[in-house]
Order: C-alpha cells, then sequence, then structure tokens
C-alpha cells in the first residue's frame, strides 16, 4: 500500500476515565486561577476564580474532548460570548497549558461576561453579534493545577454558586 491508505490510525485509544468525573484548580502563570468541573465525554462548568474576567461562572458548556495520550486530554470549546478555548491537561504532571481566544468586545468589556452565563445566554449571543470581534486578544498560558479531585460525572452540585459565594480561601485547596 502507499499514501495516507498505507498508515496506521493516528488516533490513540479515547479512555476519558483519567480526566471524566474530575474537578481541578489551576492558576495560570499569569494569576489568573480557574476551575473546571469534567462533568462527562462532552460537557464541563466551569468557574473563574481570579482574572480578566474572574467572578464569571458557566454550566454545561459542551466541549470537545480527547485523549492525546497517557495522562494527557485536551478540551476544547467555543462559548456563547464568542470567546474560544483550548486547554491541554497533564494531572500526573500537574501541568495544564491553555489558549483563550477573547474576542475584542470581551477584552474591552470582560465585566459584561462576570455572571452565571447561563441566565444570560441571549445576552451574551447578543453582545457577542455586536461585537467587536476582532482583532482577538489571545492569551496562552501554562498552568498548575493545584487541586485534581475525582468527585464522580454527572454531578451537578460539584459547580452549583459562583466563586464570590464560596468560603474564603475554598478555591485554595490542594490535592
Amino acid at each position: 500500500m502507499t499514501g495516507y491508505a498505507a498508515h496506521r490510525n493516528p488516533v490513540p485509544p479515547q479512555d476519558l476515565s483519567g480526566i471524566v468525573g474530575h474537578r481541578l484548580i489551576y492558576t495560570y502563570a499569569n494569576g489568573w486561577q480557574y476551575e473546571m468541573y469534567v462533568k462527562n465525554a462532552t460537557t464541563i462548568d466551569y468557574r473563574i476564580h481570579s482574572g480578566m474576567v474572574g467572578g464569571r461562572w458557566v454550566k454545561d458548556q459542551r466541549v470537545d474532548l480527547v485523549r492525546l495520550d497517557d495522562d494527557h486530554y485536551k478540551v476544547s470549546w467555543n462559548e456563547p460570548t464568542g470567546t474560544s478555548v483550548c486547554v491541554n491537561v497533564m494531572p500526573g504532571k500537574r501541568r495544564l497549558h491553555g489558549v483563550i481566544f477573547f474576542p475584542r468586545w470581551v477584552e474591552e468589556h470582560g465585566e459584561r461576561t462576570v455572571l452565571y452565563q447561563n441566565e444570560h445566554l441571549d445576552e451574551m449571543r447578543r453582545l457577542r453579534d455586536e461585537g467587536p470581534t476582532y482583532p482577538i486578544h489571545v492569551v496562552p498560558e501554562f498552568a498548575e493545577i493545584t487541586l485534581f479531585e475525582c468527585v464522580g460525572p454527572d454531578d451537578d452540585t460539584v459547580i452549583a454558586t459562583a466563586p464570590g459565594d464560596l468560603p474564603p480561601g475554598w478555591s485554595d485547596r490542594t490535592g
């Protein structure tokens, strides 16, 4: 055989059990702190504890989740705001690399997104459509995973309140 058909399938086994049902809290090198709950193979919930849009939280965000290699996962999504995100997670190394692609309107007025997004989807889409979109503000950063814990899949109580409503120091836990 010649050409592409002669190559092995490049897709590694897609065992997602090492990340599905896990909560991770991570702090980017720029100081921004995020929390992600991988609810299942297609959905995450998240809270932003600090940073440009600290205070924002989202439930049931549809994602593309893949296993790139042993203990290396990629989570990608596009938000109603027009923001796109791609996060590579390496739990065993306690390392993460994320790239956030903020549309111009979010960079200029991030405070408009600091809310429980699920109750404001139409508003987020309207603001996205009003723009401006370009130039895109790209934020590529490494992060340290400070908490990685298995809490089980499909649990709506894992992220159920705004970051500001949590007890002081809650997101500073490690493990």
